[in-house]
């Protein structure tokens, strides 16, 4: 059975003064606040996520 690849994703900064789309971006990935950390599936949505935020988080791949 293939074993998905997770993604380690820590937010950096705050969205304070950033747009609405980043705010629920963020909300979306389960992060709120600098210094949280998720562990998600690496998919194609997850990804395009990640993109639309990148100024705001950090992504490590985990096994």
């Amino acid at each position: 059975m293939e074993e998905r690849r997770k993604l380690k994703i820590t937010q950096i900064r705050s969205v304070i003064e950033q747009n609405k789309n980043a705010k629920r971006t963020i909300e979306a990935l389960g992060l709120g606040r600098p210094h949280y950390t998720v562990i998600k599936n690496d998919t194609p949505q997850i990804r395009g996520m990640i993109r639309k935020v990148q100024h705001l988080v950090k992504v490590e791949e985990v096994q």
